[in-house]
């Protein structure tokens, strides 16, 4: 089983006995709705591909979780939070697209998978640039489907005639990985500022606004 789908069943768990109810509420998703949707990439990853010329699209890889990302755009609470998933999305598949310039290019010759150097650093970015919990979410599994897609259309300016494939396994992987990571950071620290600021000194200090509680306001 690969880390994706392993993720995948922890998140099915913890949604299942109620844990990530307070981030379920801030993505605006029922225990139901996540835990149909966690099957639907579960199932879809056994459909074959949608071919379509040169791409090849996986259901349960690349389609459900960009549909869960439109989903949360639509829900999110003002324009500068969209226009902010959106540009931050753009600026994360530029990001990981760079680092995969620079990465060797041989896997083995590293200490870890580059996919899941991609999704861990697409989900930090994310999380920096997205701000709110579906901001995060949407910058991580955008960020990098775009990235992929950048790094596709240069192999073929290059002339190299190789199919990309938005979904597949490793990307599969990075995908889950980022969007996880991007709203598990935004939950934790959004969750330590807020305590922090109503904290022991009193009741003037739950006015304190900081940049990633303005954010999080968003997710309210």
């Amino acid at each position: 089983m690969s880390i994706g789908m392993i993720l995948l069943t922890v998140v099915a768990i913890l949604v299942f006995f109620g844990v990530a109810q307070r981030v379920l509420d801030k993505l605006h998703l029922s225990d139901r709705m996540a835990l149909l949707l966690i099957a639907l990439m579960f199932f879809g990853t056994l459909i074959p591909n949608i071919d379509i010329g040169n791409v090849s699209i996986s259901l349960g890889g690349a389609v459900i979780p960009l549909g869960v990302a439109v989903y949360l755009l639509i829900k999110a609470g003002t324009g500068k939070e969209r226009l902010r998933a959106l540009i931050g999305s753009v600026v994360t598949a530029g990001i990981i697209y760079a680092l995969s310039v620079f990465l060797p290019d041989e896997p083995e010759n590293m200490l870890i998978d580059p996919m899941y150097l991609y999704g861990i650093t697409g989900g930090i970015i994310a999380y920096l640039l997205g701000r709110s919990r579906r901001g995060a979410f949407i910058c991580g599994v955008v960020g990098i489907m775009l990235a992929d897609t950048a790094m596709a259309i240069v192999n073929w300016t290059n002339g190299i005639n190789q199919p990309l494939v938005l979904g597949g396994a490793g990307i599969f992987d990075a995908i889950i990985i980022s969007g996880i990571i991007g709203v598990v950071l935004s939950e934790l620290v959004g969750e330590i500022i807020e305590r922090f600021a109503r904290g022991n000194d009193g009741p003037a200090h739950s006015e304190i606004k900081t940049p990633v509680s303005k954010g999080r306001m968003n997710d309210e």
